[in-house]
């Protein structure tokens, strides 16, 4: 036979890695420092700029302000590209079989393997490129924006690029800040801007910023060019809301803080222009060292695909070595026909058996390596990434007209992982809740103030079987929806403490960080607020008569009704001496303001725990009464907050505010020592009242809440707010019902509050560890009797974070998870976001179990992050949830379409397209395997090499990918009726290893049939001439009938037959034939001259059409017979709900979602509009500060919010442009 005659750098992350390095440590000369009067060494972790003087800031060799977030050049892109592409094991598997092929045991031509290799392998850098390309583009038009800088005293415009440290520039209004920048000066009087920062966090409110008194004049260019200061600061991070440093400017030291750093990526607004000097530039800016990668997320089907390969490898490897020891066994000197001799090749010498065998080996392994499939991560990742972009982005039912918000999927990698999830973690506040706060109810000096009813309490009352009348809604002002007449109109001047409802009215108007809009009259004003919070507090004032209307960097005015007389209206100027910002760590705010005639006053507002650790002794009833009131608040889901003041003398404020200023001075640890100073004086307050603030559940939380449920997903809440308020906000949502048995592990217990007010720490944690670890055992006892008795009562756990904090301990971890895998819902309350994390990490890692997070906050992010998926809310806390998840929605609800419908189909589909690959290579693999039996294992090809090279990347490629777009069993409307349908991904009915079995088992039986039938028919087969066929008749008739027969075989599988289904697979067929037509014509050199002429000569035979017909028959009965059986007698979920609306029509378009015309002509208009391509809106509101908590980017260990380094980048700096319009 012919066969024995031989027929035969490094990598990186590109931008991402440019921002690692910090430089080094700047050395100025002293003769630079003697100019400011002392001596300034460059402290180890800061560093110094010189304003103003390019010189002196060379010697330390700053980085440049050139931004480049691609990840190749034209010189690494080729290396760098296949690097990453071989990084995959597959197409590390493939290069290897492509240069086996090149060697002399190989019985196929190079191009065999070669050629798919190469086509993967462009389609895939052709990708990278394309995207790097547009990474490009977008980096030379940021670098490229001109920007004003001062030389020769003038102004003079040149690009991004360009910008060095030190260098002062100019921002006009709406501009862009092309890096990280000392604001010196503006327009606007008091020396403030105003900033939106929406490209950092989302947030579309505006930022004031206020220069230094001291640098309040160098607003034109002759004056500041006379601007020579030295700036000691922090080294390049990535902390957004932090800055430390100090300005030395005329032998004085001055503080800096974040109020006084403009961040590259934000805009100038409402201000004509600033001047600014530049500290950080290019990487070193805030927002370039937030520009991290994403960790990448692998989908759990995605891990049991490699696996499936793995078993691939060894199936190849049992083939190839059943093959290598047959060659030494069958070779022999008695075969002297195949001229077998000592002068043969190593592989055909009768005297070297175990060479023969070696060599044979890897014969075999290029001969059978198309039983991996080549194509199938393309194909895969080609289904995922339309899947995305064209169904879940496009899906009407995901849109939400109201924010003009659609559905998100930020990458293509989990779609079959959000049909799979058995636990979500959700966040309460503006997830489960709209985050539209409004000001509701109040308690003032002992007395409960407010008459209106919130949705808990219906609820609650329901829950109970109780009737409650709903007051008649009546309009009322956004953020407050206060009814009681004893507050309004001055009428608390009749109430038993007016002086307490004056301070408490004030409290509201003073303390805060709200910034008025618009004219001072109440019905035009606009508040902006950097929380819901704090505008339904400042609007809760205004309607009580205390009118904040305007606003300076050291002023607060307040028109105030009723206070002096009845009818009297005065405005009332504050001055605000300091603000001590409210933070997650102090969860709380305070300002220090001195009245008109000259009273000192500390207002503080935060959690009634921080606050009532800091008030005096006295007033203990008060105290008590105000403490139920909270608990009547919380148990009515209302969000509390407690209100405080202390009256200050002189000299204490003096004393105290000398710490304060040395504090604020501090490079080190400032926010440390602030918060030590804050400690000293907010202490002994008198406690004013509470505020109850509602925040009203999203539309449809409840019945999404029940339909997930009912699904098998498991919805964990984790929340900060107080239990009383979590457990009813559980109730509403249908989260919890009275027939569940709820566990309930509180640290509010009187035996811990008994140990907490001794005083003595080690004690009180070692005593909440034993009560933590008691309480669940008992919990656990108790759910395994109700677990043991077959009860079916559902249970639920609740507890808090102090507990949690114990629970989570190594030692308890077990116990807990135990316990909250047998709870249908799980409440955590009190709970700080790093928990959330450890929680989303304890199921995920400890049980195994697929997960999902979603939330809408900064501090929801480190959950999502945790999770197998993040699902970011699009809502009012900004953009840092949505940028740091996997998918973004608008509204909790959606929840429902994004996991019961494109989640349960994505896993559907994929899971088809796999094992159908699985099925078609392997039956292609076998066929090849039975011939070697024939050929005496020598190694000897079946198929001609362009049969086998086109097999799997022109003759069955296009039908697979048209299955794993438009395959659907049921509808979406079905799909959302029978939540059931959802458990099989949960429990992974369509890619366990027993239908991957019975795929291998049709796989094995069709290869017979093919190679059997055909070859058996075909020694009896002759042509015209009366010639018998040969083996490249043989063959061809073969490998006809697989390419028949594997396309039929899709169809059978499709439960969604489209149009596109016939073109593909018609047309997969057709190409084939096509191919072979002009193949066989074409005359070729002659050792490959294998199927000249064949196909017209086996087309001119009957045989060939009673076997086109006969052979995909035979091959596909035991697959018609097994798919009849499974559907009668063993059928899927699905089948049924098939089976029962049979002959319902399908109203949907097939492809596309169900989104007809089901629109109203509002939202259709709403949505076409969206879609546009239009200008960015300008906003015009401000908020007094960015929020007071400390960047999760460097806050959390270990916990970070990275985004793509281009996407941070393009957001960030990238301006509007304008779209010219085409030519024709």
């Amino acid at each position: 036979m012919a066969g024995w005659r031989g027929s035969r750098s490094r990598s990186g992350g590109g931008a991402e890695g440019a921002t690692d390095g910090t430089p080094m440590m700047e050395r100025i000369s002293s003769s630079r420092t003697v100019r400011l009067g002392k001596v300034q060494p460059q402290a180890p972790g800061h560093r110094t700029v010189f304003c103003n003087d390019r010189e002196a800031n060379a010697l330390a060799k700053f980085k440049g302000n050139s931004v480049s977030t691609t990840k190749y050049d034209v010189l690494t892109f080729l290396p760098k590209g296949l690097f990453e592409q071989f990084r995959r094991v597959a197409n590390l598997y493939f290069l290897m079989i492509s240069i086996l092929s090149c060697t002399p045991v190989s019985p196929v031509s190079p191009i065999t393997n070669v050629l798919p290799l190469s086509l993967v392998l462009l389609v895939s850098l052709i990708k990278e490129a394309w995207e790097d390309w547009k990474r490009f583009q977008n980096d030379m038009t940021i670098n490229n924006t001109s920007i004003d800088v001062l030389q020769d005293q003038r102004w003079v415009s040149v690009p991004w690029k360009k910008l060095q440290v030190g260098d002062i520039i100019r921002v006009k209004q709406d501009g862009y800040f092309p890096a990280d920048i000392l604001f010196l000066a503006s327009t606007n009087p008091d020396g403030v801007c105003y900033t939106e920062t929406a490209n950092l966090d989302g947030e579309t409110n505006l930022k004031i910023r206020k220069a230094l008194e001291k640098t309040w004049d160098y607003a034109t260019p002759e004056k500041v060019s006379e601007f020579k200061g030295e700036v000691q600061c922090e080294q390049p991070n990535n902390s957004l809301y932090t800055f430390t440093g100090n300005l030395i400017i005329q032998n004085q030291t001055l503080p800096l803080t974040p109020n006084q750093i403009l961040l590259r990526g934000c805009s100038l607004r409402n201000t004509e222009f600033i001047v600014g000097a530049v500290i950080f530039t290019g990487h070193e800016t805030k927002v370039m060292m937030n520009a991290m990668k994403i960790p990448s997320k692998r989908s759990t089907l995605e891990k049991k695909l490699d696996k499936l390969i793995l078993t691939l490898f060894g199936v190849l490897f049992s083939m190839c070595l059943l093959g290598a020891i047959g060659s030494g066994v069958f070779i022999n000197r008695k075969y002297y026909y195949l001229r077998f001799s000592k002068n043969s090749d190593a592989q055909f010498n009768p005297d070297n058996r175990f060479a023969v065998a070696a060599l044979t080996m890897f014969t075999l392994i290029t001969l059978y390596s198309p039983i991996i499939p080549i194509s199938l991560y393309v194909s895969v990742e080609m289904i995922k990434f339309i899947q995305s972009t064209q169904f879940i982005n496009n899906d009407l039912h995901m849109y939400h007209p109201e924010s003009n918000t659609p559905a998100s999927a930020r990458t293509s990698n989990l779609n079959e992982e959000l049909g799979q999830v058995e636990y979500i973690f959700s966040d309460k506040t503006g997830t489960l809740t709209r985050n539209l706060m409004e000001f509701f109810k109040c308690s003032i000096g002992g007395e409960i103030y407010g008459t209106g009813i919130s949705e808990i309490e219906i609820g609650t009352a329901q829950r109970i079987g109780k009737k409650v009348e709903k007051s008649s809604e009546r309009e009322h002002e956004k953020g407050f929806n206060f009814d009681d007449n004893r507050l309004m109109r001055g009428a608390w001047k009749n109430e038993p403490n007016p002086d307490l409802c004056k301070e408490f009215f004030r409290c509201l108007a003073i303390c805060h960080t709200v910034l008025p809009e618009g004219e001072d009259s109440p019905e035009k004003i606009h508040y902006q607020a950097a929380s819901p919070d704090e505008s339904a507090l400042v609007t809760a004032a205004k309607n009580f008569g205390f009118f904040f209307f305007k606003r300076t960097p050291t002023m607060i005015y307040v028109r105030e009704s009723h206070v002096e007389r009845m009818g009297k209206v005065e405005d009332v100027p504050y001055e605000i001496l300091n603000v001590l910002e409210f933070n997650s760590t102090r969860k709380r705010q305070s300002v220090v303001c001195r009245y008109p005639n000259g009273r000192l006053v500390l207002y503080c507002k935060g959690a009634d725990t921080v606050i009532y650790e800091r008030l005096t002794d006295r007033d203990n009833d008060l105290k008590r009464t105000s403490r139920e009131y909270l608990e009547q608040f919380g148990a009515a889901g209302l969000r509390t907050l407690c209100l405080a003041y202390r009256d200050l003398s002189s000299e204490v404020y003096e004393s105290w505010n000398e710490k304060f200023i040395q504090a604020k001075s501090s490079l080190r640890d400032r926010e440390k020592k602030l918060d030590e100073v804050a400690e000293l004086i907010e202490k002994e307050l008198v406690l004013i009242g509470c505020t109850a603030i509602e925040d009203k559940l999203q539309e449809g939380v409840p019945s999404c809440i029940e339909t997930l449920s009912k699904a098998g997903i498991k919805i964990w809440v984790l929340t900060g707010d107080k239990m009383e308020t979590a457990i009813n906000i559980a109730y509403a949502c249908k989260l919890i019902n009275n027939s569940m048995k709820q566990f309930i592990i509180s640290s509010e217990t009187d035996a811990i509050r008994e140990v907490e007010e001794g005083g003595d720490q080690v004690e009180l944690a070692r005593f909440m560890r034993e009560s933590v670890k008691n309480e669940l055992k008992k919990c656990y006892e108790d759910a395994l009797q109700y677990l043991h008795a077959g009860s079916e009562t559902k249970l639920a756990l609740v507890i808090d974070g102090k507990c949690l904090m114990y629970a989570l301990d190594p030692s308890l971890r077990v116990m807990l998870l135990n316990l909250s895998l047998n709870c249908s819902a799980v409440v955590c309350c009190r709970v700080s976001p790093l928990q959330k994390a450890q929680v989303t990490s304890l199921v995920k890692k400890g049980a195994k179990r697929i997960t999902l997070s979603i939330g809408d906050g900064a501090n929801d992010v480190s959950m999502i992050q945790a999770a197998h998926v993040g699902v970011g809310i699009s809502g009012q806390e900004g953009m840092q949830a949505v940028m740091a998840s996997d998918f973004a929605i608008a509204q909790f609800r959606f929840l429902t379409d994004l996991l019961l419908v494109h989640g349960r189909w994505s896993y559907l589909r994929i899971c088809k397209v796999v094992t159908y690959f699985f099925y078609k290579n392997l039956m292609f693999t076998l066929t090849q395997f039975w011939f070697t039996f024939h050929t005496g294992f020598s190694g000897q090809r079946f198929y001609d090499d362009w049969f086998q090279s086109l097999y799997n990347v022109i003759f069955t490629a296009l039908p697979v990918i048209v299955l794993g777009m438009f395959e659907k069993d049921v509808n979406a409307s079905l799909s959302k009726k029978y939540p059931e349908l959802y458990k099989e991904g949960i429990t992974n009915t369509f890619f366990k290893w027993r239908v991957v079995a019975i795929w291998a088992f049709f796989a094995i039986y069709q290869s017979l049939v093919f190679y059997h039938f055909v070859t058996a028919s075909g020694s009896m087969g002759m042509n015209k001439a009366g010639k018998m066929f040969g083996l490249w008749d043989v063959s061809t008739m073969a490998f006809t009938c697989v390419v028949v027969t594997v396309n039929l075989r899709l169809l059978m599988m499709s439960n969604t037959i489209t149009r596109w289904h016939h073109i593909t697979v018609g047309g997969s067929i057709l190409a084939w034939f096509i191919f072979v037509f002009i193949y066989s014509g074409i005359v070729l050199p002659k050792d490959q001259e294998n199927v000249y002429f064949v196909i017209y000569v086996l087309m001119s035979t009957i045989y060939f059409y009673l076997t086109l017909i006969l052979v995909p028959i035979a091959a596909l009965f035991c697959d018609f017979i097994y798919l009849g059986v499974q559907r009668w007698f063993f059928p899927y979920d699905y089948q049924i709900i098939q089976e029962i609306h049979m002959h319902e029509p399908d109203s949907s378009k097939v492809g596309l979602l169900e989104i007809g015309n089901q629109l109203t002509p509002d939202e259709a208009r709403s949505y076409a509009i969206m879609q546009l391509p239009g200008e960015k809106s300008k906003h015009t509101g401000f908020a007094f500060d960015s929020p007071g908590y400390e960047s999760f980017f460097a806050s959390q260990a270990g916990v970070f919010v990275p985004q793509k380094a281009w996407d941070v980048a393009r957001r960030a700096s990238m301006k509007s442009r304008t779209k010219t319009p085409r030519k024709n």
